[in-house]
């Protein structure tokens, strides 16, 4: 017995066999990357900002995964990323020279501020980063450390080490292992210090009693650099399609789309790529 089509479905069947056949493997398989990044970048609001506008010029879909800087390279190093998008420089460089990563470009900078209670009781106030940390260990104030090995974590303790304090924190010094958000959730819990990015802090909302006590000191400044993970450690890498997404970033409709996203009118990071 034979069976006949619908009216319905030969319509159909009829309007497939018009379509190009590239475009029948553009459904099969639409493009998409992996972008392993840092919990600013993606708590901060930036890539619900950026991404739209990369899908609309590109039709390339980008999944991100946010992590501390160090787990960030990790993964990329398991070859489970397609890109590298964080923000501690002597890692990426580290990345880089390993073979896992090829050129690191900069892309953008904010900065690093230390946050604490309104009162301050420790004293911090000002713009001296490292004299601030030395009141917060002399006073065994409380004070939240990410301790996740992130681009954040790794600035805090470079400052602890510039201020010969790297053993000696106070007892109040208590490492969360944990991102951006929710170190900065515990220290509006407790009334304590902690070091964040500026992006972040722009948009948490859970704020209590915190604020910025420390800021402007140029050991603060906060760089972010982007990296295609080498298809030559990891043949199943996405390369055409990651290259892409760097090239974007770093380009002038990139560049203009970090420029432009801002919360309450204060924008939250600088592009200086090719610079």
């Amino acid at each position: 017995m034979k069976h006949r089509l619908s009216p319905l479905r030969r319509l159909f069947v009829s309007a497939l066999l018009l379509v190009p056949l590239a475009t029948l493997q553009a459904w099969a398989q639409s493009s998409s990357i992996v972008v392993s990044s840092t919990t600013s970048t993606e708590q901060s609001g930036l890539f619900a900002h950026l991404l739209p506008a990369f899908k609309k010029a590109s039709g390339i879909d980008v999944k991100v995964v946010a992590l501390g800087t160090g787990q960030a390279l990790d993964m990329a190093r398991r070859g489970d990323a397609d890109v590298v998008f964080v923000h501690d420089q002597a890692a990426e460089e580290k990345f880089v020279a390993e073979g896992f990563g090829l050129r690191r470009l900069p892309v953008m900078y904010n900065d690093f501020v230390l946050i604490g209670p309104k009162a301050d009781p420790a004293g911090t106030r000002g713009k001296d980063i490292v004299v601030a940390l030395g009141k917060v260990a002399a006073a065994h104030a409380p004070f939240v450390s990410r301790g996740d090995k992130s681009g954040t974590h790794a600035a805090e303790l470079r400052f602890w080490k510039v201020s010969n304090l790297e053993a000696r924190k106070g007892n109040g010094y208590r490492e969360c292992g944990c991102g951006m958000g929710p170190a900065l959730n515990i220290a509006a819990s407790q009334g304590a210090y902690v070091l964040a990015d500026r992006g972040t802090w722009l948009n948490f909302k859970n704020r209590a009693d915190l604020t910025v006590l420390v800021e402007g000191d140029h050991r603060l400044f906060n760089q972010y650099g982007v990296m295609v993970v080498n298809p030559a450690k990891h043949p199943h890498v996405k390369h055409a399609e990651a290259q892409k997404f760097v090239d974007w970033l770093t380009s002038a409709a990139g560049q203009a789309a970090i420029a432009d996203y801002k919360i309450g009118g204060e924008q939250l990071f600088f592009p200086n790529a090719g610079k």
